[in-house]
Protein backbone atom coordinates (compact mmCIF):
# COMPACT_ATOMS: atom_id res chain seq x y z
CA UNK A 1 0.00 0.00 0.00
CA UNK A 2 1.39 3.43 -0.97
CA UNK A 3 2.05 5.77 1.99
CA UNK A 4 -0.26 8.43 0.56
CA UNK A 5 -3.10 5.91 0.25
CA UNK A 6 -2.57 4.71 3.83
CA UNK A 7 -2.60 8.28 5.13
CA UNK A 8 -5.80 9.01 3.21
CA UNK A 9 -7.47 5.93 4.70
CA UNK A 10 -6.47 6.92 8.22
CA UNK A 11 -7.77 10.44 7.60
CA UNK A 12 -11.09 9.01 6.40
CA UNK A 13 -11.24 6.76 9.47
CA UNK A 14 -10.66 9.60 11.93
CA UNK A 15 -13.05 11.85 10.04
CA UNK A 16 -15.80 9.21 10.30
CA UNK A 17 -14.92 8.70 13.96
CA UNK A 18 -15.19 12.44 14.63
CA UNK A 19 -18.56 12.59 12.87
CA UNK A 20 -19.79 9.75 15.08
CA UNK A 21 -18.50 11.56 18.17
CA UNK A 22 -20.21 14.80 17.09
CA UNK A 23 -23.45 12.87 16.60
CA UNK A 24 -23.12 11.36 20.08
CA UNK A 25 -22.49 14.81 21.58
CA UNK A 26 -25.63 16.16 19.92
CA UNK A 27 -27.66 13.26 21.31
CA UNK A 28 -26.26 13.78 24.79
CA UNK A 29 -26.96 17.52 24.72
CA UNK A 30 -30.49 16.88 23.43
CA UNK A 31 -31.14 14.40 26.23
CA UNK A 32 -29.69 16.78 28.82
CA UNK A 33 -31.84 19.66 27.59
CA UNK A 34 -34.93 17.45 27.75
CA UNK A 35 -34.17 16.47 31.33
CA UNK A 36 -33.17 19.80 32.85
CA UNK A 37 -36.77 20.92 33.28
CA UNK A 38 -37.45 18.06 35.70
CA UNK A 39 -34.26 18.42 37.76
CA UNK A 40 -34.81 19.52 41.37
CA UNK A 41 -32.87 22.41 42.81
CA UNK A 42 -30.26 21.43 45.40
CA UNK A 43 -29.46 24.25 47.79
CA UNK A 44 -26.06 23.23 49.17
CA UNK A 45 -24.86 26.54 50.54
CA UNK A 46 -23.40 27.18 53.99
CA UNK A 47 -26.88 26.93 55.56
CA UNK A 48 -27.25 23.31 54.44
CA UNK A 49 -27.51 20.51 57.04
CA UNK A 50 -28.69 16.90 57.00
CA UNK A 51 -31.54 15.89 59.28
CA UNK A 52 -30.17 14.83 62.70
CA UNK A 53 -29.90 11.10 63.48
CA UNK A 54 -28.44 8.88 66.20
CA UNK A 55 -25.94 6.21 65.21
CA UNK A 56 -28.06 3.52 66.86
CA UNK A 57 -31.00 4.55 64.69
CA UNK A 58 -28.97 3.71 61.59
CA UNK A 59 -27.96 0.33 63.04
CA UNK A 60 -31.53 -0.54 63.95
CA UNK A 61 -32.89 0.54 60.57
CA UNK A 62 -30.50 -1.90 58.85
CA UNK A 63 -30.59 -4.84 61.22
CA UNK A 64 -34.35 -4.79 61.80
CA UNK A 65 -35.03 -5.07 58.07
CA UNK A 66 -32.29 -7.61 57.40
CA UNK A 67 -33.37 -10.00 60.13
CA UNK A 68 -37.00 -9.57 59.11
CA UNK A 69 -35.95 -10.63 55.60
CA UNK A 70 -34.04 -13.63 56.97
CA UNK A 71 -37.18 -14.69 58.80
CA UNK A 72 -39.45 -14.07 55.81
CA UNK A 73 -37.29 -15.88 53.25
CA UNK A 74 -36.32 -18.83 55.47
CA UNK A 75 -39.22 -20.45 53.61
CA UNK A 76 -38.97 -19.35 49.98
CA UNK A 77 -40.79 -20.48 46.88
CA UNK A 78 -37.70 -20.29 44.66
CA UNK A 79 -34.07 -19.66 45.55
CA UNK A 80 -31.81 -18.36 42.78
CA UNK A 81 -28.13 -19.09 43.39
CA UNK A 82 -25.94 -16.58 41.58
CA UNK A 83 -26.76 -12.99 40.62
CA UNK A 84 -24.98 -12.77 37.28
CA UNK A 85 -26.65 -12.03 33.96
CA UNK A 86 -28.56 -15.35 33.85
CA UNK A 87 -29.61 -15.29 37.50
CA UNK A 88 -30.77 -11.67 37.46
CA UNK A 89 -32.68 -12.22 34.22
CA UNK A 90 -34.38 -15.27 35.72
CA UNK A 91 -35.25 -13.30 38.86
CA UNK A 92 -36.79 -10.47 36.84
CA UNK A 93 -38.79 -12.88 34.68
CA UNK A 94 -40.11 -14.85 37.66
CA UNK A 95 -40.84 -11.76 39.71
CA UNK A 96 -42.84 -10.07 36.96
CA UNK A 97 -44.71 -13.15 35.71
CA UNK A 98 -45.45 -14.58 39.16
CA UNK A 99 -45.67 -11.73 41.69
CA UNK A 100 -47.21 -14.19 44.15
CA UNK A 101 -43.94 -16.13 44.50
CA UNK A 102 -41.37 -15.39 47.21
CA UNK A 103 -37.96 -15.37 45.53
CA UNK A 104 -34.58 -15.19 47.29
CA UNK A 105 -31.33 -14.54 45.41
CA UNK A 106 -28.10 -15.75 47.01
CA UNK A 107 -24.90 -14.13 45.72
CA UNK A 108 -21.44 -14.92 47.09
CA UNK A 109 -19.90 -11.62 46.02
CA UNK A 110 -20.50 -8.27 47.67
CA UNK A 111 -21.22 -6.86 44.21
CA UNK A 112 -23.90 -8.72 42.20
CA UNK A 113 -23.60 -8.91 38.42
CA UNK A 114 -21.03 -11.67 37.93
CA UNK A 115 -18.94 -11.16 34.81
CA UNK A 116 -21.47 -8.87 33.14
CA UNK A 117 -20.01 -5.53 34.23
CA UNK A 118 -17.65 -5.50 31.23
CA UNK A 119 -17.44 -7.06 27.78
CA UNK A 120 -14.45 -9.13 26.67
CA UNK A 121 -10.92 -8.40 27.92
CA UNK A 122 -12.13 -5.57 30.19
CA UNK A 123 -13.67 -3.67 27.25
CA UNK A 124 -16.81 -1.65 27.91
CA UNK A 125 -19.29 -2.59 25.18
CA UNK A 126 -21.60 -5.60 25.47
CA UNK A 127 -22.51 -7.61 22.36
CA UNK A 128 -25.92 -9.33 22.29
CA UNK A 129 -26.91 -11.56 19.39
CA UNK A 130 -30.45 -11.42 18.08
CA UNK A 131 -33.18 -12.30 18.98
CA UNK A 132 -32.13 -11.57 22.59
CA UNK A 133 -32.49 -7.86 21.81
CA UNK A 134 -36.19 -8.38 22.60
CA UNK A 135 -35.30 -8.68 26.29
CA UNK A 136 -33.30 -5.44 26.17
CA UNK A 137 -36.37 -3.66 24.84
CA UNK A 138 -38.52 -5.16 27.60
CA UNK A 139 -36.31 -3.82 30.39
CA UNK A 140 -35.48 -0.56 28.60
CA UNK A 141 -31.78 -0.88 27.71
CA UNK A 142 -30.76 1.21 24.66
CA UNK A 143 -28.45 -0.29 22.06
CA UNK A 144 -26.97 0.14 18.59
CA UNK A 145 -28.42 -2.21 15.97
CA UNK A 146 -25.69 -3.83 13.88
CA UNK A 147 -27.93 -6.17 11.88
CA UNK A 148 -27.36 -9.68 13.25
CA UNK A 149 -26.46 -8.37 16.69
CA UNK A 150 -26.80 -5.29 18.88
CA UNK A 151 -24.26 -3.45 21.01
CA UNK A 152 -24.88 -1.85 24.41
CA UNK A 153 -22.46 1.03 24.93
CA UNK A 154 -21.38 -0.32 28.32
CA UNK A 155 -22.07 -3.73 29.83
CA UNK A 156 -22.74 -2.04 33.16
CA UNK A 157 -25.78 -0.36 31.62
CA UNK A 158 -27.43 -3.75 31.09
CA UNK A 159 -26.35 -5.19 34.43
CA UNK A 160 -27.42 -2.20 36.50
CA UNK A 161 -30.75 -2.01 34.67
CA UNK A 162 -31.75 -5.67 35.01
CA UNK A 163 -30.60 -5.60 38.63
CA UNK A 164 -32.70 -2.53 39.38
CA UNK A 165 -35.72 -3.99 37.59
CA UNK A 166 -35.47 -7.23 39.58
CA UNK A 167 -34.64 -5.80 43.01
CA UNK A 168 -37.38 -3.18 42.84
CA UNK A 169 -39.98 -5.96 42.78
CA UNK A 170 -41.58 -6.52 46.21
CA UNK A 171 -41.36 -10.32 46.02
CA UNK A 172 -37.58 -10.52 45.47
CA UNK A 173 -34.82 -10.28 48.09
CA UNK A 174 -31.08 -10.34 47.36
CA UNK A 175 -28.74 -11.74 50.01
CA UNK A 176 -25.29 -10.79 48.73
CA UNK A 177 -21.95 -11.55 50.42
CA UNK A 178 -23.64 -14.88 51.19
CA UNK A 179 -22.37 -18.24 49.97
CA UNK A 180 -24.25 -21.48 49.37
CA UNK A 181 -22.25 -24.17 51.17
CA UNK A 182 -24.51 -27.15 50.53
CA UNK A 183 -27.87 -28.34 49.26
CA UNK A 184 -30.80 -29.61 51.33
CA UNK A 185 -31.94 -33.02 50.04
CA UNK A 186 -35.14 -34.69 51.25
CA UNK A 187 -37.02 -37.88 50.46
CA UNK A 188 -40.78 -38.36 50.23
CA UNK A 189 -42.81 -41.28 51.61
CA UNK A 190 -41.78 -43.42 48.63
CA UNK A 191 -38.09 -42.67 49.08
CA UNK A 192 -37.84 -40.37 46.05
CA UNK A 193 -35.22 -37.72 46.68
CA UNK A 194 -35.42 -34.07 45.69
CA UNK A 195 -33.52 -30.88 46.41
CA UNK A 196 -35.50 -28.80 48.87
CA UNK A 197 -33.32 -25.85 49.85
CA UNK A 198 -29.83 -24.46 50.36
CA UNK A 199 -27.32 -24.19 53.19
CA UNK A 200 -25.84 -20.70 53.50
CA UNK A 201 -23.13 -18.81 55.34
CA UNK A 202 -21.42 -15.45 55.14
CA UNK A 203 -18.95 -15.63 52.24
CA UNK A 204 -16.08 -14.48 54.44
CA UNK A 205 -16.84 -17.35 56.82
CA UNK A 206 -17.02 -19.86 53.96
CA UNK A 207 -13.63 -18.73 52.69
CA UNK A 208 -12.00 -19.11 56.10
CA UNK A 209 -13.36 -22.32 57.61
CA UNK A 210 -9.85 -23.74 57.72
CA UNK A 211 -8.51 -20.89 59.83
CA UNK A 212 -10.73 -21.34 62.87
CA UNK A 213 -13.16 -23.68 64.59
CA UNK A 214 -16.28 -24.75 62.70
CA UNK A 215 -18.97 -22.12 62.31
CA UNK A 216 -22.29 -23.72 61.51
CA UNK A 217 -24.37 -22.35 58.63
CA UNK A 218 -27.94 -21.19 58.13
CA UNK A 219 -30.60 -22.76 55.88
CA UNK A 220 -33.35 -21.74 53.48
CA UNK A 221 -36.09 -24.18 52.51
CA UNK A 222 -37.47 -23.76 48.99
CA UNK A 223 -39.64 -25.67 46.55
CA UNK A 224 -37.13 -25.07 43.75
CA UNK A 225 -33.50 -24.05 43.39
CA UNK A 226 -32.50 -22.21 40.22
CA UNK A 227 -28.72 -22.29 39.95
CA UNK A 228 -26.79 -19.82 37.80
CA UNK A 229 -23.34 -19.79 39.38
CA UNK A 230 -21.29 -19.67 36.18
CA UNK A 231 -18.49 -21.92 35.00
CA UNK A 232 -15.93 -23.46 37.32
CA UNK A 233 -14.26 -21.09 39.80
CA UNK A 234 -14.08 -20.33 43.56
CA UNK A 235 -17.88 -20.45 43.82
CA UNK A 236 -18.60 -21.29 40.17
CA UNK A 237 -20.70 -24.27 39.07
CA UNK A 238 -21.29 -24.94 42.77
CA UNK A 239 -24.67 -26.64 42.63
CA UNK A 240 -23.83 -29.09 39.84
CA UNK A 241 -20.51 -29.93 41.49
CA UNK A 242 -22.19 -30.57 44.85
CA UNK A 243 -24.99 -32.55 43.19
CA UNK A 244 -22.35 -34.66 41.46
CA UNK A 245 -20.48 -35.27 44.73
CA UNK A 246 -23.76 -36.41 46.28
CA UNK A 247 -24.44 -38.80 43.40
CA UNK A 248 -27.49 -36.87 42.20
CA UNK A 249 -26.20 -36.12 38.68
CA UNK A 250 -23.84 -38.17 36.45
CA UNK A 251 -20.24 -37.35 35.62
CA UNK A 252 -19.57 -33.71 34.79
CA UNK A 253 -18.82 -32.91 31.17
CA UNK A 254 -16.28 -30.11 31.75
CA UNK A 255 -16.40 -26.95 29.64
CA UNK A 256 -15.02 -27.28 26.11
CA UNK A 257 -13.02 -24.67 24.14
CA UNK A 258 -14.71 -21.51 22.93
CA UNK A 259 -17.25 -21.61 20.09
CA UNK A 260 -19.76 -18.74 20.27
CA UNK A 261 -22.18 -20.01 17.64
CA UNK A 262 -22.36 -23.46 19.16
CA UNK A 263 -22.24 -22.49 22.82
CA UNK A 264 -25.08 -19.95 23.04
CA UNK A 265 -27.51 -22.30 21.32
CA UNK A 266 -26.46 -25.26 23.46
CA UNK A 267 -26.72 -23.33 26.73
CA UNK A 268 -30.25 -22.08 26.02
CA UNK A 269 -31.49 -25.42 24.67
CA UNK A 270 -29.86 -27.31 27.56
CA UNK A 271 -31.36 -25.15 30.32
CA UNK A 272 -33.54 -27.53 32.35
CA UNK A 273 -34.34 -29.19 35.65
CA UNK A 274 -31.37 -31.54 36.02
CA UNK A 275 -32.63 -33.17 39.22
CA UNK A 276 -35.99 -32.82 40.99
CA UNK A 277 -35.91 -29.39 42.58
CA UNK A 278 -32.77 -28.12 40.77
CA UNK A 279 -32.94 -26.06 37.57
CA UNK A 280 -29.57 -25.09 36.08
CA UNK A 281 -28.90 -22.20 33.71
CA UNK A 282 -26.11 -20.16 32.17
CA UNK A 283 -22.49 -21.25 32.01
CA UNK A 284 -22.93 -23.64 34.94
CA UNK A 285 -24.45 -25.93 32.31
CA UNK A 286 -21.15 -26.01 30.44
CA UNK A 287 -19.58 -27.82 33.40
CA UNK A 288 -22.46 -30.31 33.52
CA UNK A 289 -22.99 -30.98 29.81
CA UNK A 290 -19.54 -30.24 28.41
CA UNK A 291 -20.78 -27.32 26.32
CA UNK A 292 -18.34 -24.93 24.69
CA UNK A 293 -17.09 -21.78 26.31
CA UNK A 294 -19.23 -18.83 25.20
CA UNK A 295 -16.94 -15.81 25.31
CA UNK A 296 -18.04 -12.16 25.48
CA UNK A 297 -21.51 -12.40 23.97
CA UNK A 298 -24.46 -12.28 26.35
CA UNK A 299 -27.70 -13.13 24.55
CA UNK A 300 -27.35 -16.77 25.56
CA UNK A 301 -27.08 -15.82 29.22
CA UNK A 302 -30.22 -13.70 29.08
CA UNK A 303 -32.28 -16.30 27.24
CA UNK A 304 -30.96 -19.11 29.44
CA UNK A 305 -32.16 -17.12 32.46
CA UNK A 306 -35.59 -16.72 30.87
CA UNK A 307 -35.79 -20.40 29.94
CA UNK A 308 -34.70 -21.41 33.44
CA UNK A 309 -37.55 -19.34 34.85
CA UNK A 310 -39.97 -20.95 32.40
CA UNK A 311 -38.73 -24.44 33.29
CA UNK A 312 -39.06 -23.63 36.98
CA UNK A 313 -42.66 -22.52 36.54
CA UNK A 314 -43.51 -25.72 34.64
CA UNK A 315 -42.67 -27.91 37.64
CA UNK A 316 -43.21 -25.47 40.50
CA UNK A 317 -46.65 -26.65 41.62
CA UNK A 318 -45.55 -30.30 41.52
CA UNK A 319 -42.41 -29.60 43.57
CA UNK A 320 -44.38 -27.46 46.02
CA UNK A 321 -46.94 -30.22 46.56
CA UNK A 322 -44.16 -32.76 47.19
CA UNK A 323 -42.41 -30.48 49.68
CA UNK A 324 -45.56 -29.81 51.65
CA UNK A 325 -46.03 -33.53 52.31
CA UNK A 326 -42.73 -33.77 54.19
CA UNK A 327 -41.15 -31.95 57.10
Amino acid sequence: MAPATAVAQFQDFFKADQLAADKDNVLVKTEQNALTKSFPNYHLDNEFNFSPIRESTVSRAMTRRYFADLDKYAESDIVIVGAGSAGLTAAYYLGTRRPDLKIAIIEASVAPGGGAWLGGQLFSAMVVRKPADAFLREIGVPYEDEGEYVVIKHAALFTSTVMARALSLPNIKLFNATAVEDLIVKADQDGNQRIAGVVTNWTLVSLNHGLQSCMDPNTINAHLILSATGHDGPFGAFCVKRAHQAGLVPDLGDMRPLDMNRSENLIVKGTREVYPGLVVSGMELSELDGANRMGPTFGGMMFSGIKAAQEALKVFEERKAANEKCI
